[in-house]
């Protein structure tokens, strides 16, 4: 499957991004009782911020998945691990769909990790799932992250992961 992805604009794509994030089985964004200006307001805030950022993944042109980016050094993880040059923080959120096409969500999560690891100045991508998501956690494996350790933050406990390039390039071409 072939993606492209193009940043999000908060105010046109807000209807689209709150159906998808109060969507029940979007729990682990936490946004579940979001109302649609607080949609809104959070991705005017993310597209404000020189440190986060947020684009849609298209496919034929159609909006199927959403991807954040982020600075560790500067927001989710700060003081909660060392980071290193090169660190680029991720999350992504395919959406509910009553129609699931088999293999979708990892074709999306290797999308994801080739579009970061685009960017020479990416040496590893740093992701804090929640503890709990399981599912997410099989597929981070299986684009080559490992997890290091349990993290607390404030809102969840979570597995601190971590994928080099070379790891994630021996993950998708094994």
């Amino acid at each position: 499957m072939t993606f492209t992805f193009r940043p999000v604009d908060p105010l046109k794509d807000a209807e689209l991004l709150h159906s998808w994030v109060t969507h029940p089985k979007a729990a682990y964004w936490m946004m579940q009782d979001a109302r649609l200006e607080d949609v809104e307001r959070e991705y005017m805030k993310i597209a404000a911020d020189e440190h986060h950022h947020a684009c849609l993944g298209l496919r034929d042109g159609e909006p199927v998945f959403l991807m954040e980016k982020y600075d560790p050094a500067h927001r989710e993880l700060v003081g909660l691990y060392e980071p290193e040059p090169g660190d680029v923080g991720m999350h992504f959120l395919v959406p509910a769909t009553d129609r699931p096409v088999p293999g979708f969500t990892r074709s999306v999560i290797t999308a994801v990790m080739a579009h970061l690891f685009e960017d020479p100045a990416t040496a590893r991508v740093v992701v804090e799932p929640d503890l709990s998501n399981k599912a997410v956690h099989v597929l981070n494996e299986a684009v080559g992250f490992i997890a290091e350790r349990e993290i607390r933050k404030p809102e969840k406990r979570a597995l601190l992961s971590f994928c080099t390039r070379e790891q994630f390039e021996r993950a998708v071409h094994a």
